[in-house]
């Protein structure tokens, strides 16, 4: 199956700003309906624009190709999409944390890629904060792809493909360091997740309403969840203490910060696709959904630094009923885009035997 990908002769249009980028012509394509960078018109400006990083059509499939080729890890085993599987919202489904080369476990659980151009730091503790140098952390980590750049470098350009993609992409055949994470930032910039049943209701999208469950579940998120997984990203970015442990074994926010009032403090992670992207919190240690609530409502510890949002006059959590978990498992479900989960756009195009033109 051929899939076309059409390149709209506008510049790159952010909606929300309604800004346009003077000189980048070929920034905006999109596969069929979807467009792969455009500002969702229920969204904020985001913080990455491409500047200094035009977006375009050949940059994006270098990306792509990087991203789904084993070459960038130290012993060609594992590629990045072996941790970021598109169909768990590009986080990894099958290891409560990273899963590197030589079979080495990480301490914490594979974060999901989507929105990252509304992010200003990154990982767990939030100990990167330029998406275009975020994978680094994994090309480099000795328990995922255990490799450094100058071998990474050495063997694109011994590739007559990569050589031939990169002077596509960059008008080069000097491939570098700096190209590289730029065209991986192409593709991984352009994840975006915006067309949940949660979304098309609040755009008021024809036949697009919630059910009585899930309207329920919506009211109960916005009163007692809302504070910390702001929408419509359904997250406010920050670093808090949710009560896993009295004294977290991962420093968290600590390891930047080098503050005890910040250890075991993590990154709140959005709930967008929340209910493919499990094991949950930063070491995997929930299972399911099912897990999550009930932590909050009955299994919070009480650290010296807990969040504030979970020390009512009682215990520490939020209390739920079984019936009011039902109807905010039955909401989290409408945050689930299942045309991002399968978009051909960003899938393997080798794997699944597509050629993208």
């Amino acid at each position: 199956m051929k899939i076309k990908l059409l390149v709209f002769a506008a510049g790159l249009l952010f909606i929300a700003g309604v800004n346009t980028f003077s000189g980048l012509a070929d920034n905006a394509f999109n596969t069929g309906d979807t467009v792969l960078f455009k500002t969702p018109e229920n969204f904020p400006s985001p913080v990455y624009t491409f500047q200094g990083n035009p977006l375009t059509l050949n940059g994006f499939k270098l990306g792509r190709e990087l991203f789904y080729d084993p070459i960038l890890s130290k012993d060609r085993s594992i590629s990045c999409a072996n941790c970021h599987q598109q169909f768990a919202a590009f986080a990894q489904l099958d290891h409560p944390v990273s899963h590197g080369v030589d079979d080495c476990l990480g301490t914490r659980n594979t974060p999901a890629l989507f929105n990252l151009a509304w992010q200003q730091e990154f990982m767990w503790d939030g100990g990167v904060n330029h998406i275009e140098v975020s994978p680094l952390n994994a090309l480099t980590s000795d328990c995922e792809m255990a490799n450094n750049l100058p071998e990474i470098v050495d063997r694109l350009k011994k590739s007559d493909k990569y050589i031939a993609l990169f002077q596509q992409a960059f008008h080069t055949t000097d491939i570098n360091s700096q190209l590289l994470l730029k065209a991986l930032t192409q593709f991984t910039g352009t994840l975006i997740s915006a067309n949940a049943k949660y979304d098309k209701v609040m755009r008021h999208e024809e036949g697009a309403q919630f059910d009585s469950e899930e309207a329920a579940g919506y009211t109960l998120f916005k009163a007692k969840c809302a504070a910390c997984h702001r929408e419509p990203l359904f997250t406010d970015l920050s670093y808090r203490s949710n009560g896993l442990d009295t004294r977290s074994d991962d420093a968290g926010r600590d390891t930047i910060t080098h503050q005890d009032a910040d250890h075991g403090l993590f990154k709140v992670p959005s709930l967008r696709n929340v209910e493919v992207s499990g094991p949950y919190m930063h070491d995997g240690r929930f299972d399911n959904l099912a897990q999550v609530l009930e932590h909050y409502n009955a299994g919070m510890a009480s650290p010296d630094n807990l969040d504030p949002l979970f020390k009512p006059a009682t215990k520490p959590g939020i209390t739920l009923s079984m019936q009011e978990q039902t109807q905010l498992t039955a909401f989290l479900k409408t945050l689930t885009d299942h045309e991002f989960l399968t978009d051909p756009a960003f899938q393997d195009t080798h794997k699944n035997n597509e050629q993208y033109e």
